[in-house]
């Protein structure tokens, strides 16, 4: 079962601090622990950026993956594509965008149409979205040539601009580096209860539910997959447990309503989240996979942009 743990990583006495990342991860790994969701900070509550603790981890435990989170507010597409990207072929395949409904960011918001809905968070993450998936497919692996020889670096027949304009983005693309050896980075959504499945379905690869939500959201995810032309099973859910709970009921529930993964919840301390690890998630968790979409169960994305539905 694919299980990943919830860590906070700052300074405040509630948090994992930078310095013992390394030591929760090391433990993540040898119980069997998928990977990492590395939590974004709020206003109230600041948190060392998730990118950067994931560049940090993946050199040195590469057999874990990780979920980074990252909210609309204050990142352009381009530039979170890009990172994501760089993260996820240093991590070999293994990271996954958790994105975050925010506002927008000043690079967007200054070619942004005036009478754009701005507090429309829903459709501000389904653009976002799209234009995410069209940027890390804009530079395929394969034309990365790299022949010295023939002086050749990069096939630009095979790079895509994307050419979007929406109601809140303007991005050309494409990317300046390839995709890993996913291919595309999951996507996950880890608010769809605010978003709504319309939203939400057409793009996302992953969604993290709260525990006593998931049945009401596996049948919403299901019936949009449908009405968008997606395959069932194109998203993987997982459920959101908290530490009270106990691995073999959990594991009961999770066959019998379908569920595909857990996601420990933030124990917060370090002490509190190497328990977590040693108890919970490591009764759940059974490994599996080399990249992050084999151990979620997923395939590259093959309906397209531009095929799939998308509704109003």
């Amino acid at each position: 079962m694919t299980v990943f743990v919830e860590i906070s990583i700052g300074s405040a006495p509630h948090q994992v601090p930078f310095e013992q990342a390394h030591t929760v991860a090391a433990a993540a790994v040898a119980t069997g622990v998928t990977g990492l969701h590395l939590l974004e900070g709020t206003a109230r509550n600041s948190t060392v950026d998730p990118s950067v603790t994931a560049a940090h981890l993946a050199g040195t435990h590469p057999a874990l993956a990780l979920l980074v989170d990252a909210s609309t507010h204050h990142n352009a597409p381009y530039n979170l594509a890009r990172r994501v990207g760089s993260l996820d072929r240093a991590s070999a395949g293994r990271t996954g965008l958790v994105l975050r409904p925010g506002s927008g960011d000043e690079v967007s918001d200054a070619v942004t149409p005036s009478d754009s809905a701005v507090d429309d968070d829903a459709g501000r993450w389904s653009e976002y979205s799209q234009i995410l998936a069209g940027l890390w497919d804009s530079f395929p692996a394969s034309a990365l040539i790299g022949n010295q020889t023939a002086g050749v670096v990069v096939d630009d027949d095979q790079l895509a601009r994307i050419d979007h304009e929406g109601d809140f983005y303007r991005v050309r693309g494409p990317l300046d580096g390839p995709v890993s050896r996913q291919g595309r980075p999951p996507l996950v959504c880890a608010d769809i209860d605010e978003l709504g499945a319309e939203a939400v379905v057409p793009y996302a690869d992953v969604v993290i539910v709260d525990a006593h939500r998931v049945a009401d959201i596996l049948a919403a995810v299901r019936r949009t997959l449908t009405l968008v032309g997606r395959p069932q099973g194109a998203i993987a859910v997982l459920a959101r447990v908290d530490t009270d709970s106990s691995a073999t009921d959990l594991l009961e529930w999770a066959e019998r309503i379908g569920v595909d993964g857990f996601v420990v919840a933030d124990s917060g301390t370090t002490d509190a989240t190497l328990g977590a690890v040693h108890t919970l998630a490591a009764g759940l968790a059974d490994g599996g996979g080399d990249t992050l979409r084999e151990a979620l169960g997923l395939v590259q994305p093959s309906y397209g942009l531009e095929t799939a539905t998308v509704l109003a």
